[in-house]
């Protein structure tokens, strides 16, 4: 099965409409990850299939979560989940947030070339950004424990927000140890051609 046949398989196993333009845009940024990563070495991930099933089907299977308010990807690294996101979902702004300058460089680089207007590109660290507006979503996608990610993102976060953070194995332990905010839900994730555990973890502040 060729890419784009993958692509549409996956896109169909989790109910996702998307449409010519928008199927091509995400075959587009496999690509340009896959030049990338060669030299920036973006993911430890360099086969496109594997790419396509771990992180871009991995993170377009957050999409039926997603409400309409701001998002901030935390640690995005290769821009995911953001990216994917705001290819499907155009009406959704989106900050991704990075430490590393050849991250940010790259995912810059993919919102220009991909005409991705509703992205926006921050390099620094999360707890030093200091935006203007706040946040109606956070997002992280193993970026640090749970606590931790609350702590670190508690200042970015608006009134009645929520924090998204998707997680493996569901992390009971984690769970257990937060203190400055509750879990609202936990959900198993099911990402097509994905064979491992994937659970999607729903706070809000206490």
């Amino acid at each position: 099965m060729n890419l784009a046949d993958a692509l549409d398989a996956g896109l169909a196993g989790l109910s996702l409409e998307a449409s010519a333009q928008q199927r091509l845009a995400l075959l587009d940024y496999l690509a340009l990850l896959g030049k990338w990563n060669k030299t920036y070495n973006l993911t430890a991930i360099h086969a496109p299939e594997r790419m396509l099933t771990h992180h871009l089907l991995d993170s377009l299977a957050l999409t039926p979560h997603v409400g309409a308010e701001s998002l901030l990807d935390v640690g995005s690294g290769g821009g995911f989940p953001g990216i994917p996101l705001a290819i499907v979902r155009p009406d959704l702004g989106v900050t991704l947030i990075d430490a590393s300058q050849k991250k940010c460089g790259f995912m810059q680089q993919a919102a220009i070339e991909l005409k991705l207007a509703n992205v926006n590109v921050v390099h620094g660290r999360v707890e030093a950004y200091s935006p203007p507006q706040k946040f109606g979503q956070i997002v992280s996608r193993a970026f640090s424990d749970l606590a931790e990610f609350v702590r670190l993102t508690s200042h970015l976060l608006a009134p009645g927000g929520h924090w998204l953070a998707m997680k493996g194995v569901h992390p009971r332990e984690e769970i257990a140890q937060l203190k400055s905010a509750r879990v609202l839900r936990a959900l198993p994730l099911q990402v097509p051609g994905l064979d491992a555990e994937r659970s999607l973890i729903i706070m809000e502040p206490v």
